[in-house]
Parts: C-alpha cells; structure tokens; sequence
C-alpha cells in the first residue's frame, strides 16, 4: 500500500476517534513542543514510518495524539517503550491489560490507550493511567470528606492536586474540542486551586 494511502486511511480513522476540529496556529505550537512527528521518531529508531502506520491501523499501536495542520502524524516521543518493555508488539495487549485486576478495566484501558487520547499524561503507562484515575477521583471526593475544609484537608487536597499537576501536561483548546468539554486539568487542577486556595 502506497504511504499517501496509508496516511489517508489514519488521517481518516484519527478523525472517526477525533472528529473534525481544525487546529489553530496556537495548538500547533502547542503540539510541536510537546509531541514529535512520526517520521521524525522512526528516524530516530530506525523503524520504518509505514511499518508503524500498519500496527496503528491494526490496533496494536496507538493512533497518534495529534495531527498537526501540516498533516504531521503527532505522536510522543516514548511511543515504542511500552512495547519495548512488553517484549515487543505481539505481546503489548496482554502486557498492558494484565496491569489491571479486572479483565474488563483492562480492556477498556486498553482501547482507550489505543485510540492516542491520552495525551493528558507526559508518559503514558498502566502505572501513569492508574495514578491519574486515583487521583482525579480522590480530588472529586474530597468536597465530601467529614473534615472538609480544614487546614488538614486543605494540605492533603493540594498535596493531591501538585501530584496530579506534575503528570498532566496543559493541553491545548482543541483537546476541549475534540473531548467536548474541560479537561482534567481545568476540572481537577485549575479549579480546585481557583475554589480552594492555599492559605
């Protein structure tokens, strides 16, 4: 399959996954300083750029976290090391997914690690995603807790929020496009900062 066709069949799964959102100069810049181009990775690692379009199509890579206004297939720059670590792609699926007690968590983790949306984690891995999932579910508890609003309560929220902080990158306005709304970080970092500051 010519590579003109293979990167016409992503562009258009990218977009099933997606929808159709324009990217702004501004997202652009966004991207390029926190993603690297396809071509430009397999460069790097001596891989051939069809090869891993082929694995992306396959469902056994995921789908790149962005495409840039040049068409740039935007991936980061890890893309091969939970492979790596699996033993290679034939074995990612049943690496990753065993990383969760539940088989269904696990396949549904999988999916979502497949569909390149995780781009709200800097290194995405079954540890980075699990952490995420706590923490995120601990700070939208924490307006419940019998001692909430005390100085306590306060020290532990943020110290939940700094760790939250540290993983997810910023995004960009069209993640709030294509995922419909605020991200993580304006719901779980931004906000709660907003609504309950540090002394």
């Amino acid at each position: 399959m010519p590579e003109t066709e293979l990167k016409q069949r992503l562009f258009e799964r990218f977009q099933e996954v997606n929808g159709d959102h324009p990217m702004t100069d501004a997202d652009d810049v966004y991207v390029s300083a926190q993603f690297i181009a396809l071509e430009e990775l397999c460069a790097a690692h001596g891989r051939e750029a069809d090869a891993v379009r082929r694995l992306m199509l396959g469902r056994r890579l995921p789908l790149p976290g962005y495409l840039r206004s040049d068409g740039a297939e935007m991936v980061p720059a890890d893309l091969f090391a939970l492979a790596d670590e699996a033993g290679g792609v034939d074995l990612l699926e049943a690496w990753f997914t065993a990383h969760w007690t539940d088989p269904v968590t696990g396949r549904a983790e999988w999916h979502a690690y497949l569909s390149g949306q995780y781009v709200c984690l800097h290194s995405v891995t079954p540890a980075s995603i699990q952490r995420k999932d706590h923490l995120t579910t601990a700070i939208g508890a924490a307006a419940g807790e019998p001692d909430a609003g005390s100085a306590q309560w306060l020290e532990r929220l943020h110290a939940l929020v700094d760790e939250l902080d540290a993983l997810e990158p910023a995004f960009t306005a069209y993640d709030r496009l294509r995922f419909g709304g605020p991200t993580s970080r304006d719901t779980c970092i931004d906000a709660i900062r907003v609504r309950f500051p540090r002394p």
